[in-house]
Formats: C-alpha cells, structure tokens, sequence
C-alpha cells in the first residue's frame, strides 16, 4: 500500500543528515591537507564547525527529540523516522567530533607553537607565569566564583546552556575511611576571558586556559574536603521550546519570556573531559537524564568556539588572508546625491566586494534630505551597533514618517532586536514586532520622496539583511531602483505588514506566503514545457537551502522533461542528483570559502528570453509557506548580464566548489587543463579593478 511513498524515499537526502554534510565541508576548510587557507583562518572554520554543532543540537537534534516524546513517528520525505535520524546523526557527529578534536591536537596546537601562540598545560608553566596566575586568581578570578555541592539542602544546580563547568566529587577530611562523597560543580564564569595570558619570553603568545586555573586553586573552594576526582564538562539544551504567538496578548512580552526559558530546557548533549571518573559521569547522566549516544567524550578543551578569539589577535596578519577592503559601487563614486544616481538608472551591489557603506548612506541622507515625507525599512537581524537603526531614529526625530517593523522572531538576536525595537519607538518610529504565525524575513526599504515633478520612490531590495557587520562576511546582492512599479508593489508590501491590506494587483514583486510558491512553480513548469517543445531549457539556482518536497519534485519533473539544471547550494540539499530516469540533468554544487555564501540568484532560460530573479528566500517550505518573502525580477539588461555572468563563475569555481553525488558525499571539481577559478577571490579582484577604472574615468571626464 505504500510501495509508491517507499520508492519516493530513495528520491530525497534526509535534511539533517545533508546539514552535518555542510559542517563537514566547513570543517575540511580547517583539516584539510591540501587546503591553501592561512593557520589562523583554518582555526576560525574549526571554531565556526563547533558553534554550527551548538546550534544544530539545540535546534534540529531538540526538535526530533520533541517529536519522539510526543510520540510521533512519521518518517520524513527520506523515509527516516525520529528514532532513526538520532541514530544516524549520533553516528556521525561522534566522528565529527573526532575530527574535530583530532585536528585541534594533532595538527593546530603544534603549527600555532611554532607560529608563537602557545596553550600552557600547568606543567609547563614556569615560576614566574605561576606566580602571575596565583595573584590573577586571588585578586580576580576568586571572588566570582561559586562553588557548589549537593546534599539534603542544598539541590543539584541548574547548568546554564553552554556554560563550561567543573563537576567535582569531594570527600570530608575527617571522615576518612568512613563511606560516601560529595558532588559538586564550579561554573566557569563567561563574563572573565575564557584565555589568561601569561607573562612569556621570547616573544611568544602564551594563554592558559581559564578552567585550568580554577582547577590548579580548587582546593581553596572547598576547604575541609579533599577532592576525589574532578572534570569538565558542558551541555547543550533544547532552545526550540515553542512559542505560541496565538495565546500571546503582547508578542514582545512573550518573546521576552521565551527568551528566558531557553536557558534551561531539556539537555540533549553532554560534553566531557577525556578520563573523566565513571562514578562522576553516572551523576552526570542521572541527573540530566541522559543516555551514552548523548554523551561526547572529547580530547582538548570543551567548546573551540573559543578559537575565534585566538584568531583575531594582533600581530599575525601573515597567518591571516590578506585584508580586503570591500569597493565603492563604481555608480556612486564622488557622487554627492544618491537619489539622482539611482533616478538615472537601478544600481547593483554585489556585497561584500562592494561596500555596504551604500546602504547605510542612503538611510543617513534620506534622515537628513527635507525632501524625504516617509521611510520604511525591515530589519531581521542587524549589528550589535547599527548605524543603519541611528539613521533611521534620526530621521524620527527629523519629523520623518518612519515604520520599521523589526522581526522579534529572529532566531538567537531575539534580544538583540528586542533593544533595538524600544530605541526605535522612543525615537518615535512606529514599529511592527512582525506577523503572528509569520516570519518577516524580506530585505526591504522604501524611501518616498517629494520631488519637483511629484511623489517618487525609492527602493532598496536585498538577500541579506540590514548588518553593516555580517555585510563584510556574507556575499550577498542588492539592488537599488527608482522604478515606480517597484515603488508601488514596496508601499503595497508595507501596507500589508503593518495593516490589513491584501496583496493584489502587485506589478513586479512575489510575495510569500501567498504568490511565491506559485510563482516558482510556474516558472520551473514553463522550463520544463520548452524543453518537451524541443527548445533549449536551463534553470540555474544559487540558494543556501533546497529541502521543500514539492520545488523538489517539480526539478525532477523538469529533468525528465531534458531541461539542465545547474543548482549551486551552500548547505542542506535533499535533492538527489545524478539518478538516470529522474534527475540525470541536475548538477548540484556548493562552495564554502572566506565569505560564507548567502546571496539567493535564480536564472531561467525562458526559451531565449532569459529571466532573472533576486529573493530573500530559500526553497525551504518555511520560506515559501511560513515566512514574508520576497522575489523581484531583474530587468535591467546590464545588471543582468553582471548576475548571468556571477552565476557562470560560481559554476566555473574550481578550488572551492565540492560536488554532490548521488550517495550524498560531496568531491572537489576536478580541474585539470581548467584554469584555476576561485569565484570569491575573482570577484574580490573584479571589484577593484571596475573601482579603479570608474576613478580613472571619472578623472578622465573632470580634465576634459
């Protein structure tokens, strides 16, 4: 009975699986032999590998733990049920971890020793570096600590999410002989340096650990006990508790509450120390109520997120890549009026090899021009000092019409936004804290204008959200325009954000949830008719994500049909390539590299009349069917021909593009006879060089 939904199985990766096939690409930007990245950029891909696991835990691996306790047992479009997918991800993130952990000690630790960055064991310390850190942990590091033991009054802690911590069993000095210990647990405070530098000669940089220190004084924690036996530890918690936004009266409130309970929910994953005793890990496991898959034994120190910090010291810029300096859009150079350059044609950005600065000089000038009535911005997740939240409470307080609606429902900035949300509405802005039900997930912002001729507007479309910070790490694409189409649908969209409004009649915009699945539908199935029409048919698609069954499905359709499709996806794709019969024509590709690849491009052929499409949106079904998304169309043939010209590099990229197979394994591009393409580090040179010649012609222009 169901033989047809059996054989649909073998079509589709499981998501989860595919998402540690991800990490496993980030993490061979670390390990990898043959890799070219500099020491100190291989350390930050090891440190992001291990924050990436943090979150897929208390995310994904909380979710199928929720699922199996609630007794649900479905099996996903991969014919996986949640029993099923714990087994599997257990597998492999044991050995991610392994290689992880193996890396760091075998591989990292030595090549920094040799570069002058040393990690001190406490036999390694000399007197001098054991006198600095005695008088450090009297004067600083003892008053913050709190110890704690369990016993009839006294229950056992709550464990902070994250927080490293040292679990203890201790034993009372005068009752030696007599049966029995004692737990107890030391946290390591996150508000001191997880890394203690230590007076050192020869120039070196030398750290030790903030847990070894604790450990070196834990006798002066615990006077009158002798401790037994002692060892790290850390857990991971579920985050993704739920937040029912229908109950909710005041959705900040509710969030904020939200927020508060993510601290302490179930614990999924616990991290210890190599060696720790078996009597301590029973406790460990008892309380937390946890089996041995739950448990990652790990040889180094817990938590190598701690690694960014190393990376970014002073001084070692030879270990680093060499420093880029994101370039001026070569439209804007020396131009005093953003408004006038934009009226005269749409502008691309190209983020991060062109400047951000762009983006947050046209809130700044739109602030403070008195011809600016109205601004109307989306925030999803914005810098912890954002410029752009200053330009947009400044032009409130110019007298401007400001609404901002500033998602709370941004998964980990949840309180980032929260505090930006209350400085916008004491600025006097009218914010929207988002949509029930809905994610606000579209890049958006609308400048409307008085001008001598009327009303005009001004558009600024993205694939990447409002960040001055995450613009110089992400690649992503912008587009300005003055088309009063776009203007008209960006004052329809804002309509419906911050009202009742229904999205009708739109000219240019798709809007999810409501048109946009239909719309990539449509344009998928018109491929698919050209190719049975004997036409040349070419879908390309650049997205962070393919999981939706559906999109899915209708690519296979399309295959069938002949049309060659090229997707370039950089994390979970459970689309399976390469099947005779099915999706023989699917190439699928991903590239993680020095800028974590973010940009959403989709070209179709369009039987010669290629079109070209921007959005804010994966083919995800939580983007097409639970979230406000948005695609916009390309129309200007020259910033058509740079995105056709983007999307043909990235397929040319041959050192750091992998590609999928049909087991779900990922292999480098072979590249003999090829030349040598790095697509980030050819747009990276790109970029100067069209800087460099708009300054030359623009010097040109002033001397005749």
């Amino acid at each position: 009975m169901n033989s047809g939904r059996d054989k649909d199985c073998k079509n589709f990766f499981n998501r989860e699986l595919s998402w540690l096939e991800f990490n496993k690409r980030v993490l061979l930007e670390a390990s990898d032999g043959n890799n070219s990245n500099p020491i100190l950029e291989r350390m930050k891909f090891l440190a992001i590998s291990s924050s990436n696991l943090d979150e897929f835990f208390m995310v994904r691996v909380a979710s199928l733990y929720d699922k199996i306790h609630a007794g649900f047992s479905e099996p996903d479009p991969a014919g996986m049920t949640p029993a099923e997918q714990i087994e599997s991800i257990v597998v492999q993130t044991q050995r991610m971890v392994q290689s992880q952990y193996g890396y760091y000690t075998k591989t990292l630790v030595p090549r920094l020793k040799k570069e002058g960055i040393v990690f001190l064991k406490r036999k390694e310390l000399d007197q001098q570096q054991k006198d600095y850190l005695q008088k450090l942990y009297k004067n600083t590091i003892y008053p913050v600590l709190t110890p704690v033991v369990v016993d009839k009054s006294r229950p056992f802690p709550l464990v902070v999410n994250k927080s490293v911590n040292i679990a203890l069993l201790l034993k009372d000095e005068e009752s030696e002989g007599k049966e029995g210990v004692t737990f107890g647990m030391v946290q390591v405070p996150s508000v001191l340096d997880r890394l203690v530098r230590v007076p050192s000669s020869g120039g070196k940089d030398c750290f030790v650990f903030l847990e070894d220190i604790i450990k070196m004084n834990i006798d002066t924690l615990f006077t009158g006990h002798r401790v037994v036996t002692m060892a790290c530890c850390r857990v991971t918690r579920n985050t993704d508790q739920g937040l029912d936004e229908e109950e909710a009266e005041d959705l900040l409130q509710a969030i904020q509450e939200f927020i508060k309970k993510r601290k302490w929910g179930l614990v999924i994953r616990l991290e210890i120390e190599q060696g720790m005793d078996p009597g301590l890990l029973t406790i460990l496991k008892e309380e937390f109520e946890l089996s041995d898959k739950n448990i990652y034994e790990v040889k180094g120190p817990l938590d190598l997120t701690f690694l960014m910090k190393i990376s970014m010291l002073s001084g070692y810029d030879h270990l680093r890549y060499p420093a880029y300096q994101p370039q001026p859009v070569k439209e804007l150079i020396d131009s005093e009026d953003i408004f006038d350059a934009i009226r005269q044609k749409d502008i691309l950005l190209h983020h991060p090899f062109t400047s951000f600065d762009s983006v947050i000089d046209f809130v700044k000038q739109a602030a403070n021009d008195p011809k600016v009535l109205a601004i109307k911005q989306t925030l999803y997740r914005v810098s912890g000092n954002s410029p752009i939240v200053e330009a947009l409470a400044q032009a409130a307080e110019n007298g401007k019409q400001v609404t901002v609606l500033v998602e709370l429902k941004a998964r980990f900035d949840e309180q980032n936004n929260i505090i930006w949300a209350k400085r916008l509405e004491m600025a006097g802005c009218h914010v929207i804290y988002g949509l029930v039900g809905l994610k606000t997930h579209c890049k958006i912002l609308l400048v409307v204008r008085m001008e001598d001729d009327g009303i005009k507007r001004y558009v600024h479309l993205g694939t990447g959200n409002y960040n001055d910070t995450t613009a110089r790490l992400y690649t992503d694409i912008g587009l300005f325009t003055s088309n009063p189409y776009f203007g008209a649908d960006a004052s329809a969209v804002f309509n419906r954000l911050s009202g009742y409004s229904r999205l009708t009649g739109m000219y240019k915009l798709d809007v999810a949830p409501m048109t946009l699945r239909g719309r990539f539908t449509s344009l998928i199935r018109a491929e698919a008719e050209h190719a049975r029409n004997g036409s040349k048919a070419r879908i390309i698609a650049k997205i962070n994500s393919l999981v939706d069954e559906k999109i899915i499905n209708e690519l296979y359709k399309a295959s069938k049909a002949g049309v060659k499709i090229d997707l370039i996806v950089r994390g979970i794709c459970c689309l399976k390539p390469g099947i005779k019969g099915l999706s023989e024509n699917i190439r699928v590709r991903s590239i993680v590299g020095r800028f974590l690849e973010h940009s959403r491009i989709f070209y179709f052929s369009n039987n010669g009349n290629g079109q070209m499409f921007l959005s804010s949106a994966d083919w995800m079904t939580r983007n097409l069917d639970r979230r406000i998304e948005i695609l916009f169309p390309v129309e200007d043939e020259g910033i058509f021909s740079e995105i056709k010209k983007i999307l043909d590099i990235y397929l040319r990229d041959n050192v750091k593009a992998r590609v999928l197979d049909r087991e779900g394994g990922y292999s480098k591009v072979q590249r003999r006879g090829k030349e040598i393409i790095s697509s980030q580090e050819y747009f990276c040179r790109e970029a100067v060089s069209l800087s460099q010649a708009a300054v030359s012609e623009k010097e040109r222009l002033l001397e005749i």
